[in-house]
């Protein structure tokens, strides 16, 4: 096999395994701290995420499942199994069920960390409603993160805190089916600026841990301090077999919610990089549960998704170019230019040839954001939907004041 042929190769079976999982709350009118902007082409129910999400998979050849969130996604009265029936009617699976623990009123305080027992069970009943809402529509992941955490020293015993979100957590394990399990998430701060309970991948993994071997950490890339190397702790949680998933979108200055590497698409590649280099040790492919999670408040929501996929394509394509045989041998002459050499050529080789290859071969369009441009569904879901809200009363931006 040629250099050529076997560089393809690699792309190829990258490419092939790479499956990403789209946020149902993604194609909806979503907000800022301060106020939301409406689209029109926004989804305004279930049937319409699905819809866009279908649209996405399509095009891209990779989406095959659809994250919701339980408290926007399972109207009253609408059972689980017509959610799995709507999402095989649009070519799709219900991928991670999203608990909400920081929506209700009762939350002020925290939810499986608040002092009153009574809310704490609240929040209980809640993520065993979801857990079973998961094994209902065949999910497969429960996805966990707490606005957990106080605003100012001394509002309550951090310690005490802890001990009770572990014990609620080994109790919500033993509600997981066999197929189940559960990703603890991690954010430095926000809404709690004193303290968060869940700050950092260490306490995520500690927490995990002590939770059951059905738990494991997700990591999404905008919960992070500036500058902190996040490959690395990818590289700790997969030496440690605790990585879970990740939380694809990228960051200015801390949880932005912008699309993938629309800020430093290098990271994204070494992140990449770090997964094929424990392939390439080990011999093994980590399960891995790779999501998007952002907020498309300016740009088009279907296009800004597409835009995200086809990036993470690139990168993870970009990253399989990388010689791990030849990287090795660098780095045991402790060749350092040698070494980031290697992985900058990776970085900045054109792979859209390689990609348009593979996406020939699935049937797809070379650019699935242009093709998506051309289809004309655009236009259809906005006069469709415009009219609906119109006959719904439905005001769409303004301010959450």
């Amino acid at each position: 096999m040629n250099h050529v042929s076997s560089q393809a190769s690699r792309v190829f079976a990258v490419l092939d395994e790479l499956s990403i999982e789209l946020p149902s709350w993604g194609f909806a009118d979503t907000g800022t701290r301060f106020g939301k902007f409406g689209q029109v082409a926004a989804a305004i129910d279930l049937n319409d995420k699905l819809a866009d999400a279908a649209q996405v998979n399509n095009l891209t050849g990779c989406c095959p499942q659809v994250a919701v969130h339980v408290l926007w996604d399972f109207p009253a009265g609408q059972q689980p199994a017509e959610v799995k029936t709507l999402a095989a009617q649009h070519g799709l699976r219900i991928g991670s069920i999203n608990p909400n623990l920081f929506q209700d009123q009762q939350y002020k305080y925290g939810s499986l960390c608040h002092p009153d027992a009574g809310i704490r069970q609240q929040a209980m009943n809640h993520c065993i409603d979801s857990i079973k809402l998961g094994q209902a529509v065949d999910s497969r992941v429960v996805t966990l993160w707490l606005a957990d955490g106080s605003n100012y020293p001394g509002q309550d015993n951090i310690r005490a805190r802890k001990g009770r979100l572990q014990e609620c957590l080994h109790t919500l394990h033993g509600h997981l089916s066999s197929e189940q399990f559960f990703l603890l998430e991690y954010k430095p701060f926000e809404p709690a600026f004193y303290h968060t309970d869940i700050a950092d991948w260490g306490m995520s993994l500690s927490l995990a841990r002590a939770m059951g071997s059905q738990a494991k950490v997700l990591v999404d890339t905008g919960h992070h301090y500036q500058s902190q190397n996040i490959e690395q702790i990818v590289a700790w949680l997969l030496d440690e077999g605790m990585l879970g998933g990740f939380h694809f979108n990228d960051r200015r200055y801390a949880d932005d919610d912008l699309t993938l590497a629309s800020i430093d698409p290098y990271q994204i590649f070494r992140i990449f990089y770090e997964i094929l280099s424990y392939t390439y040790d080990t011999g093994q492919t980590p399960a891995i549960e790779y999501m998007v999670d952002q907020s498309h408040n300016l740009k088009p929501k279907i296009e800004a998704m597409i835009q995200t996929v086809m990036t993470a394509q690139e990168l993870a394509a970009k990253a399989a170019l990388v010689d791990f045989e030849l990287l090795a041998d660098l780095q045991v002459k402790q060749d350092l230019i040698g070494c980031e050499r290697h992985l900058k050529q990776a970085f900045f080789t054109d792979v859209s040839g390689l990609i348009g290859e593979w996406r020939e071969g699935k049937g797809i369009s070379g650019d699935p954001l242009m093709a998506h441009r051309q289809s004309g569904y655009l236009e259809v879901v906005e006069k469709d939907r415009q009219q609906r809200r119109q006959e719904l009363g439905i005001v769409t931006g303004g301010s959450y004041a």
